[in-house]
């Protein structure tokens, strides 16, 4: 199927219409992009700066970049004149960092908390621990560049649903948690980024606001 069928069956299934679909692009190439774009997609995925860096460049201004990949913080500055969305901030350095890049080109970015909820040991983001930990310094609210927005988690690589689901309603229950607190001025909790190609249905049963679909739509690398 082409891209075009392959987005319009994915829509067609959603469980939940409101819930963004941000196309994985990476490895993809600019046709590719531009195959989605025309659909009407507009929010974009990355997970690689120098190739976040050369779409941007080579694709129309209104495309929204997220940056979904591990980031390493000297490559912050590549992206921070553009960059819509950072899903995957796993450390209090990380965020620092951006909240510096940020205020050299005067925006507020706009940033997601990784959280670590799979089993795995090769997932990055915080666990409940650390954020309290965050929480509780002053230090975060000199942080004025940044917006925390939400929190974005990734599954357990298994074929076992009822653990995914356990993992994905852990975190929209962190998420319910942390809302009902007296959070710094630089939070504005709205958004769960949770789901990909093969769980986001299970994502959008358990809360995601925002799923990350690349395979389902590319085909696979």
């Amino acid at each position: 199927m082409s891209i075009k069928e392959n987005l319009f069956e994915i829509k067609n299934t959603f469980k939940n219409p409101e819930c963004l679909l941000v196309a994985v692009s990476k490895t993809k190439s600019i046709e590719a992009i531009k195959e989605a774009y025309e659909t009407g997609i507009r929010d974009f995925g990355e997970n690689k700066v120098q190739e976040l860096v050369e779409k941007h460049e080579h694709l129309p201004s209104d495309i929204r970049w997220h940056m979904i990949g591990h980031l390493q913080r000297n490559k912050v500055k590549y992206i921070a004149p553009f960059v819509y969305l950072i899903h995957g901030v796993d450390s209090y350095k990380l965020l620092k960092e951006i909240d510096k890049q940020a205020s050299k080109v005067d925006r507020i970015i706009h940033c997601l908390l990784q959280i670590h909820i799979a089993q795995e040991e090769s997932k990055f983001g915080f666990d409940e621990n650390e954020l309290n930990e965050m929480f509780n310094s002053m230090e975060i609210q000199s942080l004025k560049n940044i917006k925390i927005i939400g929190l974005m988690g990734m599954a357990t690589f298994t074929e076992d649903t009822q653990k995914i689901r356990s993992e994905f309603r852990g975190l929209k229950n962190l998420f319910e948690t942390l809302k009902a607190k007296n959070l710094p001025s630089n939070f504005d909790l709205k958004e769960i980024s949770m789901g990909m190609s093969g769980d986001y249905l299970l994502a959008q049963e358990e809360g995601s606001t925002m799923v990350r679909i690349g395979s389902a739509i590319f085909g696979s690398r």
